[in-house]
């Protein structure tokens, strides 16, 4: 069912190897990796079981050396959910998560959110899923029910679950994930069933409709099982009459280990953990042949063949994804100059230079160049996704990069496009500008670094770059991306604290607080939100000094200077609200120790430790008054 993933070759014998294992986290690491691989429901109850007391005794420590970001999500349901958990927490260590979950009471969702519910809040979810069947939502109407009486009690449906999403909002700062409704009921009309406006089906596609549409409008999550879930696997229904009439299980346990992948999607792009990068091979997965062989002129692409339109047509997907953010890279066994000719020369080429924001084609086995791809980017070798048609290329960087994403591929191209959206690689949880021109960011970046290999020193590079930094406080715009790259940073992040989109908005509601994004643009383009930095009182600090809670900066602008324009911005802030010095502190996470020095550097002088706080953070203090912060090369423009 999972068919992105590889097949083991005997995943029994290596669960049954694993359960041996005496130590509860190498127990973890076992499960971690053979999560990674296609199984049915049985096999991914025992990975859970194999997984389950690393997950419980590890700790934040034990998690994060695995690797994996801690969320916790709740279930409220109006039918039996029990048997899709395991799944979750599965799917979760494939991408890259340690997921604690609640099921909250069979059918009391709604007195949950709207009376409150003790155990929920003790458990504090970051992200709760509402499961609701049809019946649930909305009652069967009478056939004869006309079009307008039946718009009229979808928007009332849909109303009533906007009141359950401010709920989860308002009384649990959690992000509400709906899920899109599945119809049990066979067709009344056939393909007639579309022209009564009451019919079940009709009346679940309205509803799904009207759904999407509100959630769109009021920043509420979808788990899309309607879209995502196929109707039939083999001789699998999506729903199962027997089990739905038995046990009220609306998702067949068939359909657990995908149902599970698409919630756990949903959490990775929430906590940032979502891919960022397609890279992409060239000879037989990017055209048909080997350029080096057959020549520009003789490789399939394009009309003419149906092995060249599909070719064609998975340039084309890759484009799209460019288009909505996702970074296209080029990873090739091939002579550079002869891969670059077949973009420079073939009429039918859909992927230009301009897509591509690095382009590595040489004899190096492709694990070095895929760390190598990862370096020129700045993003972490877990953020890509390595698309070749060759099995033994595959298996290398698996064996050398377990934490990349290494999709399997059918025999045949035209399915490779439909593969790779399956594998929920790039699923998100917004969509920004910032989003829609990140390909051109990582472009104008090339031109930055040509530039600074011309420069004959760093200060008159800096000079020429012409960079002026914008500076607002976070506000109804910026909220969604700043919320994005609190969950994605992690290298430049002195203290990797994440926080959802409705617990940031609580926290920027202090009035004591502040929380700014900056903006960064140059000569050659416009960076888009590059740094957020949230400040606060805190009580293990005098009143009159401010911590700085988050601070964390893409690496795509290090090295410019602007760390000591972000200070003085911050600075000039906090002391307009009358703060006498900020506090610097830094958490190691095992991933940031390129920031470690970050508060030293800037003119902050080291402080104990107070108690209460984690064993390893450091802090730092920065007296305001007399401070000397200046911003070289940096235009700053503070927005009120």
């Amino acid at each position: 069912m999972l068919s992105w993933l590889p097949e083991h070759p005997d995943l029994g014998r290596a669960l049954s190897g694993a359960r041996a294992i005496a130590d509860p986290m190498d127990r973890l690491r076992a499960a971690v990796r053979l999560a990674g691989h296609d199984r049915d429901v049985v096999a991914t109850g025992r990975v859970d079981r194999l997984a389950g007391d690393g997950l419980r005794g590890g700790g934040p420590d034990g998690i994060a050396a695995n690797g994996l970001s801690p969320l916790r999500i709740a279930v409220l349901s109006s039918h039996t959910v029990d048997h899709l958990i395991p799944a979750i927490r599965v799917a979760g260590l494939n991408h890259r998560m340690a997921l604690s979950i609640h099921v909250g009471a069979y059918g009391l969702y709604r007195q949950a959110l709207l009376n409150g519910d003790p155990e929920l809040a003790d458990f504090a979810p970051q992200l709760v899923v509402l499961a609701l069947d049809m019946a649930a939502v909305l009652p069967g109407l009478p056939l004869g029910t006309s079009q307008d009486e039946v718009e009229a009690a979808v928007a009332a449906a849909v109303e009533d679950l906007r009141l359950l999403w401010r709920q989860i909002r308002a009384r649990y700062g959690a992000q509400p994930v709906q899920q899109t409704l599945v119809d049990p009921s066979p067709s009344l009309f056939g393909s007639f069933d579309g022209l009564v406006p009451a019919s079940p089906a009709s009346l679940c596609a309205r509803l799904n409709a009207a759904i999407r549409s509100a959630a769109r409008e009021d920043g509420a999550l979808l788990l899309d099982v309607d879209w995502q879930l196929p109707p039939r696997w083999g001789e699998a229904e999506r729903v199962d009459p027997v089990r739905w009439h038995q046990a009220k299980q609306l998702v067949n346990p068939t359909f657990a280990p995908l149902y599970g992948d698409l919630v756990a999607r949903v959490a990775a792009a929430l906590a940032g953990r979502s891919r960022k990068c397609l890279v992409l091979d060239l000879d037989n997965t990017v055209w048909g042949g080997v350029v080096g062989d057959d020549g520009v002129e003789g490789i399939r692409l394009g009309q003419g063949s149906a092995e060249g339109e599909a070719f064609l047509a998975f340039q084309r997907y890759a484009a799209r994804l460019a288009e909505r953010g996702v970074i296209l890279a080029v990873c090739s066994k091939n002579d550079d100059a002869v891969a670059r000719a077949a973009f420079d020369q073939h009429p039918e080429m859909a992927l230009r230079h301009s897509d591509i924001a690095c382009f590595v084609a040489n004899w190096t086995d492709k694990a070095t160049n895929l760390r190598e791809i990862a370096r020129r980017i700045n993003i972490g070798t877990d953020s890509l996704v390595f698309v070749d048609d060759n099995p033994a290329e595959r298996a290398l960087v698996r064996r050398e990069l377990p934490e990349v994403a290494v999709p399997e591929l059918p025999d045949d191209v035209s399915y490779y496009a439909a593969r790779i959206a399956q594998a929920g690689y790039f699923e998100a949880a917004s969509l920004t500008g910032d989003d829609l021109s990140r390909s051109r960011s990582y472009a104008a970046n090339a031109q930055r670094a040509a530039a600074m290999e011309t420069a004959t020193d760093m200060d008159g590079y800096l000079r020429s770059l012409e960079m002026r930094l914008t500076v607002r406080e976070i506000g109804p715009i910026d909220r969604p991306r700043a919320a994005q790259l609190i969950n994605k940073s992690n290298q430049f992040n002195l203290t990797t604290r994440r926080r959802t989109e409705q617990e940031l908005e609580a926290l920027l509601k202090d009035p004591s607080a502040l929380g700014y994004g900056f903006r960064l643009s140059d000569r050659f383009g416009d960076n888009g939100l590059i740094s957020v930095i949230l400040a606060r009182p805190d009580a293990a600090w005098p009143d009159d000094d401010l911590l700085i809670d988050t601070w964390l900066m893409s690496c795509r602008v290090l090295g410019r200077g602007v760390e000591a324009a972000a200070l003085a911005t911050l600075a000039k802030a906090a002391i307009r609200r009358g703060a006498a010095a900020l506090i610097g502190e830094y958490r190691p996470s095992g991933r940031n120790g390129m920031v470690a020095s970050h508060y030293e550097r800037l003119g902050f002088s080291p402080v104990e430790t107070p108690s209460g706080a984690a064993a390893d953070a450091r802090f730092w203090r920065l007296p305001l008054a007399g401070a000397d912060l200046p911003t070289p090369f940096i235009a700053v423009e503070l927005i009120q």
